[in-house]
């Protein structure tokens, strides 16, 4: 059970917890629909990511979307998927080796969207994490 009781805006569990502030619900999920369709990045290479990030960043529901499914890596989204990792263990004091890797395989505006949409999705599950946000299932 989440720590605090859903409101009666937004879609879903997140959201409803978001809901008790609608300006700060509206504003993150504009942004999170604009992070999470495709730009210089696909859906499916971000999807991968967003995996990864559940997978340590502590919210139960964001869990609960998946793991990260290597059968369906293409080389972009194994470099995306290993930087996403190297984030989750150095945070912000990530080596500049790792952008050089980066600037191998991605263009900067990719790498823009790739660190923007890292960050926000951390954000996310973050909020998550705080709220003790379950699966819908339980």
């Amino acid at each position: 059970m989440a720590r605090i009781a859903e409101s009666n805006f937004g879609e879903s569990p997140f959201q409803k917890l978001l809901g008790h502030n609608q300006e700060v619900m509206k504003g993150w999920n504009q942004l999170g629909d604009v992070l999470e369709k495709d730009g210089r990045l696909t859906s499916q290479l971000k999807e991968q990511v967003r995996r990864t990030l559940a997978q340590k960043n502590g919210c139960e529901y964001c869990k609960a979307k998946g793991k990260p499914d290597p059968v369906n890596f293409d080389e972009k989204t194994s470099i995306a998927v290993g930087f996403a990792e190297v984030f989750l263990m150095q945070k912000s004091d990530i080596a500049d080796s790792s952008f050089d890797i980066l600037k191998d395989y991605f263009t900067e505006e990719e790498i823009s969207e790739l660190c923007a949409f890292i960050s926000f999705t951390t954000a996310s599950q973050y909020f998550g994490a705080m709220m003790k946000l379950e699966p819908e299932n339980n």
